[in-house]
This record gives structure tokens, C-alpha cells and sequence, in this order.
């Protein structure tokens, strides 16, 4: 009866051991699972954002009309207009659930112009940043001969919930930027 007693009390010990160190270690687990959840997120924003800088960047560069022989120059209406650009990356934008009206203006500072006087950059009022007529490679040599194209860029909000740590409620802005060399 003696070691019944006594195994009874060491399976005891054991279990409440096991409870502790699992009471100890589950929230840190729970943690670091919502951590990977919430940096997944934030990285597949930042793709989609980027890949919404990049379809409006090609559409931008592409004139409307493929079929046309005339070389039609920047300024002309053959080339679509900061409107149809700006609905091709909310369309991208927004078949990832993301909040259009979110858009932030992006801060970069006005490109190289390929022409005199320069063409400056036009901010949508979704705030979309569009430069038109850009100087795409800045060290142009005798092989490569300069190309011109268009950036389009704009900015993103990010908001971390991580209960009990720092990065709770920190908002990070994601910005993404494209460009494409005009296609005559």
C-alpha cells in the first residue's frame, strides 16, 4: 500500500509539471504563430502593391493604339491617361481585399527628365504618383543608349496586431515603386 502512495504522489508531481511548463511555454508559442501569421501579410501586401506599380507602369508605357504606324510622341492621347493607370492598380489592388482609399502619396523625389524642359510628375487623387518621360538608366554608355520611360509609385499602411509585445498596433508603410520603358 506503502508504494502505491508513493508512485501516486510522483505521477502527481509529474503531471503538474507538465501543466506548468506547458502553461509557460504555450503563450510564446501562440506569439510566435501570430508573428508569422502577421509578417505573411505584411509581405503579401507588399507584393501586391508591387505588382500594382508594375501593371500600372506597363499600361502606362504602352500606347493604345498597337496597331497605329505613326511613333506617336509622349504628349499625344495614343497613350492612356493617369486614369486608366490609376484603375489598373486599384483593380490589382482591390482583388487582394486591399483599401483603395488607404493609398498614401510616395515621398521620392522627381526623377531625371529625358526631355527639356522636364514633364513633371503628376499625383492622382488616389494618390498615385505618375512621372512620365523619365530617364530609366542614369549611366547610359555607347552599347546602351538611354531609355525613357515612366514610374509609377505610391505607399501603403501596415498595422501589426501582436498583443503583449512592441510591434502591437505599429504601423509600417510599404512603398512600392515600378518602372517601364515606353514602348513605341
Amino acid at each position: 500500500m506503502l508504494n502505491i502512495k508513493r508512485i501516486a504522489r510522483q505521477l502527481g508531481a509529474t503531471e503538474g509539471t507538465e501543466i506548468l511548463e506547458a502553461a509557460l511555454v504555450l503563450p510564446f508559442v501562440f506569439m510566435l504563430l501570430l508573428g508569422i501569421v502577421w509578417f505573411g501579410r505584411a509581405f503579401n501586401i507588399y507584393s501586391t502593391i508591387t505588382q500594382a506599380a508594375q501593371q500600372g507602369a506597363i499600361l502606362a508605357a504602352r500606347p493604345a493604339c498597337a496597331t497605329c504606324t505613326q511613333v506617336s510622341p509622349w504628349g499625344s492621347t495614343s497613350f492612356p491617361s493617369d486614369a486608366t493607370v490609376t484603375s489598373a492598380v486599384d483593380a490589382v489592388l482591390k482583388s487582394s481585399n486591399l483599401d483603395t482609399a488607404q493609398i498614401l502619396v510616395s515621398p521620392n523625389p522627381p526623377p531625371v527628365s529625358c526631355v527639356v524642359p522636364p514633364v513633371p510628375c503628376t499625383t492622382t487623387s488616389d494618390n498615385i504618383t505618375i512621372c512620365r518621360q523619365v530617364l530609366l538608366n542614369f549611366s547610359a554608355s555607347a552599347t546602351q543608349p538611354p531609355q525613357c520611360g515612366i514610374i509609377v509609385s505610391f505607399q501603403y499602411p501596415f498595422q501589426f496586431y501582436l498583443p503583449f509585445t512592441s510591434l502591437n498596433m505599429q504601423k509600417i508603410i510599404l512603398s512600392a515603386q515600378a518602372q517601364s520603358r515606353m514602348e513605341n
